[in-house]
Order: C-alpha cells, then structure tokens, then sequence
C-alpha cells in the first residue's frame, strides 16, 4: 500500500472531492435523464389511450354512422326511383287517353262529315 504522509493528504482529498464532483454531475445528469424519460413515458401512455380511444370507439362510431348515411341514401334513391316510375307510368296513361279520346273526336268528326 502506499501510504501518504501528511504534506500529500491535500492533493488525496482534492482528487477525492474532484472525483466526487465529477460523480455528483453524473448523478444530476442522470436524474434530469430520469425525470425526461418519466415525462416522455406519461406522454407515451396518453398517446396510447388517446390512440385506442380512435381504435375503439370513435372510429367505429363513424363507420355505423357513415354506413347508416349510406343505407338511408340508398332507401331515398329507391323511393325517388319508384315516384318517378309511378309518374311515368301515370303521364303514359294519361297520354294514351287523351290520344284514344283525339282518336274518337277524329272518328266522330268523319262520321260528321259523311
């Protein structure tokens, strides 16, 4: 062992303390480290919740209702499909009678002139 006397105590206890310094820092360092990770990791569990809320609620809210839209769209295109088709049907009949109805007048009008 090598054993200091007194004259080389000073320079033991100033490495000493240097080297504590040095320690000291490291531990704040890493402290300030720690307390970013434990930040970074509350953030991380809010994303996360944040992220499963959309997975799991939200988006499928969506879909129900996009797919609800689109069924009562679907409903009133056939609803506008048959009126339209029961229109038609109602314009042709009426044309077929006013054209039977111009038939007879023009039947009547020969007889007329016969």
């Amino acid at each position: 062992q090598d054993y200091q006397g007194l004259g080389k105590g000073g320079a033991q206890f100033k490495n000493a303390a240097t080297a504590h310094e040095t320690a000291l820092s490291f531990l704040i360092d890493i402290a300030s480290l720690q307390t970013a990770f434990v930040i970074l990791d509350e953030a991380i569990k809010v994303t996360n919740r944040r992220v499963n809320a959309l997975d799991n609620v939200i988006i499928p809210r969506i879909a129900l209702s996009i797919s609800y839209i689109i069924s009562e769209l679907d409903e009133m295109d056939r609803e506008d499909f048959f009126r339209l088709k029961k229109v038609q049907k109602q314009k042709k009949a009426e044309h077929e009678a006013s054209d039977a109805a111009m038939a007879a007048l023009d039947a009547s009008d020969r007889l007329v002139e016969e």
